[in-house]
C-alpha cells in the first residue's frame, strides 16, 4: 500500500475527503502509535561513532527510538614499518596497543592479532604478506556495556577525572546542542579514544510522499515587517500545504523552520509567502527545497503489513470526524486485531528459531 492507496481507502471508507494536512497528521500518528508498541526486526539499524579521551558523553542518531545495544572497542592507528615474510612491525608508538588486538594494514595478513610487544616492536600471530608501511590500526574486543540509571553513574563514577575503560552507560538527557535528540553517558570516562558501535530501534520514514525534509539558503528579500511569523503558508513548488516559522529580522527573512512539511514537494522546488503573512509588507523572499522525504510515498508497514498502518489511520480518522461510538469501537477493535498479529512476528517470530524454539503451532482441538 503506497501513501496514494491509504489516502484513497481511508477517504472511500470514511465517505470524506479530508484536508491533506489533516490527513498527513492522521497517518503519522497511527504510525507513531505502531512504530511504540511493537519492535520489529526490519527497523533495526546498526550505527558506529566514537569517544574521545576524557569525553564520557556520546549522541543518539537523530532517528533514535530505543536502545538494543551499545558496545566500545579501542583502537590505536599509528604508523609502522615491516618486512615481507616477517612476523614483526615497528610502531612509532605502543601506547593503547595491547596483546589480543586485530591488525590490519598494507601488507599484514588478514586475520592477524598481536602476540607480543617489546617497546615499539610488535610480534603478530602471522607472518607480512608483504612489506608493511604507513598506517596500520590495532582493534580491540568488541565490551557491550550494561544498561543502568543515570542516578547509578553518578553515584558510581562521582569523579569525572576518573578514568578508564567504559562498563555501563545511561540515557543521559538532551544533547547540548538540540534539545530534540537524546545523548549517552558512559562510565567511567574514556582513558582514550573507543569506537563504539550502536544496535537501536528506529523512526523510519513516514509513508507520507514527498513531504519537505530541509531547505536550502534562504534569499532573504527586502522591506519586510520584523517578528515572528509562525505557521506561515508556504507557496509555490508542486506540493502543497506546508507551512513553516518564519524569522524576520532587519527587514529581512533569516530564518524558516518548517512546521508542516506538506506533501508532494521535489527538490529544487522554490517556496515564498504572501506578504500579508508576514507583517503586511516587503517582497523577494525564497528559500529552495534541498530535499525531500520519500519521494515514492512507499515503506516496509505499507508494503508488508498495511492491515495495521490502514486500521490506525481509520481508527485516527473516525476519532476525527467525531463518529458513532459503535465505529469507533469497531476501527479499534481491528487495530487491535492488526497489532497483535504484527506483534506476533515483531515480538515473537523474529526472536526464535525453529532450531531451538520448534515450529509455532496450534493444538488439535
Amino acid at each position: 500500500m503506497t501513501y496514494n492507496e491509504l489516502v484513497t481507502a481511508v477517504q472511500d471508507y470514511c465517505e470524506n475527503n479530508f484536508p491533506t494536512a489533516d490527513m498527513n497528521t492522521m497517518i503519522r500518528q497511527a504510525e507513531q502509535n505502531i512504530y511504540n508498541t511493537v519492535q520489529i526486526a526490519n527497523l533495526r539499524k546498526n550505527v558506529t561513532g566514537s569517544l574521545s579521551a576524557g569525553n564520557k558523553y556520546l549522541s543518539c542518531p537523530a532517528d533514535f527510538l530505543s536502545v538494543y545495544s551499545l558496545a566500545v572497542y579501542s583502537y590505536v592507528t599509528p604508523t609502522a614499518t615491516g618486512t615481507s615474510g616477517q612476523s614483526t612491525i615497528v610502531v612509532s608508538s605502543a601506547t593503547g596497543i595491547s596483546a589480543g588486538m586485530y591488525v590490519s594494514g598494507t601488507g599484514i595478513d588478514t586475520g592477524t592479532t598481536v602476540s607480543s610487544i617489546s617497546g615499539t616492536t610488535v610480534t603478530l600471530s602471522a607472518a607480512n604478506s608483504g612489506t608493511v608501511s604507513g598506517t596500520v590500526t590495532f582493534q580491540g574486543d568488541y565490551l557491550y556495556l550494561l544498561n543502568k540509571d543515570v542516578n547509578f553513574m553518578r553515584e558510581a563514577y562521582p569523579n569525572p577525572s576518573y578514568r578508564g575503560l567504559p562498563k555501563h552507560y545511561a540515557i543521559f538527557g538532551p544533547q547540548s546542542t538540540d534539545v530534540n535528540e537524546l545523548s549517552f553517558i558512559v562510565g567511567p570516562t574514556p582513558n582514550l579514544a573507543y569506537n563504539a558501535e550502536l544496535h537501536y530501534y528506529y523512526y523510519p520514514e513516514s509513508i507520507v510522499q514527498s513531504a519537505i525534509a530541509s531547505l536550502g539558503t534562504i534569499t532573504g528579500g527586502s522591506s519586510y515587517t520584523n517578528g515572528k511569523y509562525f505557521n506561515v503558508p508556504l507557496t509555490g513548488g508542486t506540493g502543497s500545504t506546508a507551512t513553516a516559522t518564519i524569522v524576520v529580522s532587519s527587514n529581512s527573512v533569516s530564518s524558516v523552520t518548517i512546521s508542516n512539511p506538506g506533501v508532494y514537494y521535489a527538490v529544487g522546488d522554490t517556496l515564498s509567502c504572501a506578504a500579508s503573512s508576514i507583517g503586511g509588507t516587503g517582497s523577494g523572499f525564497s528559500v529552495p527545497v534541498a530535499t525531500v522525504s520519500n519521494a515514492n510515498g512507499t515503506t516496509w508497514l505499507g508494503d508488508n503489513f498495511d492491515s495495521a498502518l490502514f486500521n490506525g489511520t481509520m481508527m485516527e480518522a473516525i476519532t476525527y470526524m467525531k463518529g458513532e461510538q459503535d465505529m469507533v469501537a469497531l476501527y479499534q477493535n481491528r487495530y487491535i486485531q492488526a497489532i497483535g498479529l504484527l506483534k506476533n512476528l515483531g515480538d515473537g517470530k523474529q526472536r526464535m528459531d525453529a532450531y531451538r524454539d520448534g515450529q509455532a503451532r496450534n493444538p488439535v482441538k
